[in-house]
């Protein structure tokens, strides 16, 4: 399966890395990230997910776009978060054109909007290398899905001062990496934040910070758990960002992210 939505305005123990699959020659690797974090009107949350998940995935895929994952905020019963990829730069601009202005979003905005606080919470990532990347090679669960109960999914946010060097990226892979895995999590993705200017300004974005960020996948509450009680210290390791968040999610019904753990993981 996997190996963001509108602007509330429209405005112009003994360790081992675990296996993995070679990706699906069909597989897409999407060259530019946005993870979204809409702030909602207390209740309303699975009211935008269920018209979300209704009329925005398939819409937007049809555009040009990869919903990667949506997903409940654990921590805060308002907060709705999600991941939409985009080939490239030019391809956001004409997947971001091709939807907000068509019928799908021309049909629901005022319905979905009136459901947020502040849809404006954006940051634009890129994948870094070597390290994972978001890879989708399915469509997305069908209407009849069922959200995956047990799974969990962290995002980890380190801000640096500067961006993001060499050195932190070795680091992770030497040290952090495989620390995660043997706590049975599985590293879906590292992205960092995109230097590209944001061409699409009907749709703002968070500048000026420098962000690395971390996508994990835990097959259950319990395993999660058991990392998540040292995931703050383990950070402190080596290099060092000046802070950390952590946004602990649920997947929805039809998200991509969630789903699919190797058997490895499920001991």
């Amino acid at each position: 399966m996997l190996d963001t939505l509108s602007p509330t305005r429209d405005r112009g123990v003994p360790r081992h890395r675990m296996p993995v699959a070679p990706p699906l020659p069909e597989a897409r690797v999407p060259g530019v990230i946005e993870l979204r974090q809409y702030t909602l009107h207390p209740g309303r949350r699975d009211e935008l997910i269920t018209l979300f998940e209704r009329e925005f995935i398939e819409t937007q895929e049809d555009a040009g776009m990869l919903l990667l994952g949506q997903f409940r905020d654990l921590d805060d019963p308002d907060r709705f978060v999600w991941l939409r990829g985009f080939t490239d730069m030019a391809a956001r601009r004409d997947a971001l054109a091709g939807f907000y202005q068509g019928p799908a979003w021309r049909a629901h905005r005022d319905a979905a909007n009136a459901t947020m606080i502040d849809s404006d919470n954006v940051l634009l990532l890129r994948p870094t290398a070597p390290a994972p990347a978001p890879k989708v090679s399915t469509p997305p669960p069908p209407n009849s899905a069922q959200a995956p109960e047990q799974a969990r999914i962290v995002i980890c946010l380190h801000y640096f001062d500067a961006p993001m060097n060499a050195e932190w990226l070795a680091h992770f892979e030497q040290i952090q990496q495989p620390w995660l895995e043997g706590m049975h999590a599985r590293v879906l993705a590292t992205l960092a934040t995109s230097n590209a200017p944001n061409d699409y300004p009907a749709l703002p974005v968070r500048e000026g910070e420098h962000v690395f960020a971390c996508v994990l996948q835990f097959a259950d509450e319990a395993t999660h758990e058991r990392c998540d009680r040292q995931l703050q210290a383990a950070w402190r390791i080596g290099a060092q960002p000046h802070r950390t968040e952590l946004l602990r999610l649920a997947p929805t019904a039809r998200s991509r992210m969630g789903r699919d753990l190797p058997a490895a993981m499920e001991d």
